[in-house]
């Protein structure tokens, strides 16, 4: 980012106050380190539906927010083709403060102070993105869970999917697909990533296929000489078919009452 212009900054917070407060120290630094607030947004997915119109150099977001916290917005961020630095304010959270200090990752702890803002925002110009390996894992511990959305980059644009939409993922050479009842999604993701992540919620059938849990209405043995599968499993909304290995038989059918 330029070293000459002021830094354009959004604010990510669900407290109105405290981006207030974060505009009022902004503003007590300006002679120091110039910068303007473009924009401001209450969680993860407003500032996404933000930045694919304006971009910006630093993104000031919260950790723990509603609908998409900071730390998954930080994740999909770094899927812009030129992300903004992102510097995490929290007021607690010291397992993940500590972590993204070591990834040098800047971060502030609540109340905010003038001083300690200054040096972050001077460190963000040029501050390396957090490994996203480090960021679903301390993610996870956050909110209790995997993510709430995967990205999806079709024709430009970046695309959310929600993860409670997806009936199962299914792998094709380095791709994988997840598929809701209206439409497929590519995704730039592992399957193995995804099994670990979503554990709760989805289930492997196949060595190239997760199914959520939920879906799942019912099975089918296949025949004898059927050599994709040794049965297939039925969807709830969908009238496709997914494969089940023999070793995964078992446990997929258990998920299903009779």
């Amino acid at each position: 980012m330029s070293q000459d212009r002021p830094l354009k900054i959004l604010l990510v917070d669900d407290e109105p106050l405290a981006r207030q407060r974060l505009r009022t120290l902004l503003g007590d630094i300006a002679l120091q380190l110039p910068s303007e607030v473009v924009g401001e947004a209450g969680n993860g997915l407003a500032a996404l539906a933000f930045l694919r119109e304006q971009a910006v150099d630093v993104v000031l977001a919260d950790i723990r927010m509603p609908a998409m916290d900071g730390i998954e917005l930080a994740g999909h961020l770094g899927a812009f083709e030129h992300p903004p630095a992102v510097i995490f304010t929290t007021a607690y959270d010291n397992y993940a403060v500590q972590a993204f200090d070591l990834n040098a990752v800047d971060y502030l702890l609540k109340p905010v102070r003038t001083q300690r803002l200054l040096t972050a925002l001077q460190k963000a110009r040029g501050a390396p993105r957090p490994a996203p390996e480090l960021l679903a894992g301390i993610g996870r511990a956050v909110r209790g869970g995997g993510r709430t959305h995967l990205s999806c980059h079709e024709r430009g644009r970046l695309l959310l999917v929600p993860v409670a939409e997806v009936l199962y993922f299914k792998a094709d050479l380095k791709y994988v697909t997840a598929r809701t009842v209206e439409r497929e999604y590519l995704l730039d993701e592992a399957l193995t990533h995804l099994e670990n992540e979503f554990a709760e919620r989805f289930i492997r059938l196949h060595r190239a296929v997760l199914v959520g849990k939920s879906a799942l209405a019912g099975f089918e043995k296949a025949v004898d000489d059927d050599a994709d599968a040794y049965g297939w499993a039925l969807l709830r909304g969908l009238p496709e078919k997914l494969p089940v290995s023999r070793r995964q038989w078992a446990a997929a059918k258990a998920l299903v009452v009779s």
